[in-house]
């Protein structure tokens, strides 16, 4: 029960949901950058959430199914094709033994994710089977997948007429965009920004520069004066959370980020948008718009209340 990757992809590594509880020893928690599709496409496969993932960069991998599988594709849109036949993300589809999935163009996002029903075999390190490629270590022997490797799953599928007649609703599908405009949250170094910098963080854009990997995306634009120089005790961090660097120009932390810093925290992307920002490359623009805390927890609160509807409905199919 596996598949083998008959050529590699230009970055193609085994995710889930992160490695949690142990950023007080200063591991960093890695996992999916679009931690959302990954949520829902294993829901859609009624598997569990945090089962292991592939996260897929194009040019994608060839991929060889080496028994039937059942599986789905969401996130970025890499013109998916099972056995040369174009097919959707967001949906179940069955693979026979001896089917080959490629990927052909990238039409947008940058980051791809396949999941598997019963989920891939990977090993556990400190409850996370994520890649940490600078540590390497987790996911598939810590490091990115190479040619003839070879996943194996836990579970092999039939064929069934249920299999590709539903999908994920377009109301849980983030609004992915080459340049959207993403809601954050004021962090805790908000008010030490100039009067003109405040306006200019919330009305002009910013573009991800080359110098931007799973650990931070740096931010090119207008830079962001303080009211006066301010030295800061380091203070934990999170994903999303955006710093102002000793330029002035900004990062926005990603799945990668580490577990403290010393920069000022002037926002936090909230959880509904990660993913709009997950799936952004070089070059690429984002704009950012502050909402209050409770809109942020609301907005929260309705994709997991969808999500479960999701679940409920996805293990009806079964």
């Amino acid at each position: 029960m596996s598949i083998l990757i008959k050529k590699a992809g230009i970055l193609t590594t085994v995710q889930d949901l992160g490695r949690n509880g142990f950023r007080r020893f200063g591991i960093n928690p890695n996992g999916a950058m679009d931690k959302t599709a990954v949520r829902l496409i294993n829901a859609l496969l009624s598997t569990n959430g945090n089962a292991p993932v592939l996260e897929m960069h194009f040019p994608a991998p060839e991929i060889l199914f080496e028994e039937s599988a059942e599986f789905a594709i969401g996130g970025a849109d890499f013109s998916a094709r099972l056995n040369d036949k174009n097919i959707e993300n967001w949906k179940p589809f069955f693979a026979e033994k001896g089917s080959t999935l490629k990927f052909s163009e990238k039409v947008f996002g940058n980051r791809a994710y396949l999941s598997i029903r019963g989920g891939f075999m990977i090993d556990d390190w400190l409850g996370s089977a994520s890649t940490n490629l600078k540590s390497k270590i987790g996911g598939f022997n810590g490091r990115k997948l190479q040619n003839g490797d070879r996943i194996f799953f836990n579970q092999i599928a039939n064929r069934t007429s249920r299999i590709g007649n539903y999908k994920v609703s377009d109301s849980l599908i983030p609004f992915y965009s080459k340049f959207p405009t993403v809601r954050v949250i004021a962090g805790p170094e908000f008010e030490l920004l100039n009067t003109i910098s405040r306006e200019n963080f919330l009305n002009e854009n910013f573009t991800v520069s080359q110098n931007s990997d799973r650990m931070g995306f740096r931010l090119t634009g207008a830079p962001l004066e303080l009211l006066q120089p301010k030295e800061l005790v380091s203070s934990a961090v999170n994903f999303g959370t955006i710093q102002r660097l000793p330029d002035g120009h900004l990062i926005v932390l990603m799945a990668d980020h580490q577990t403290s810093g010393g920069y000022p925290r002037i926002a936090n992307v909230i959880a509904a948008d990660l993913p709009l920002l997950a799936q952004l490359g070089t070059n690429e623009k984002v704009a950012f718009h502050l909402i209050s805390t409770e809109e942020a927890e609301n907005l929260s609160v309705k994709f997991e209340r969808n999500l479960n509807v999701l679940r409920t409905a996805a293990r009806f199919k079964l």
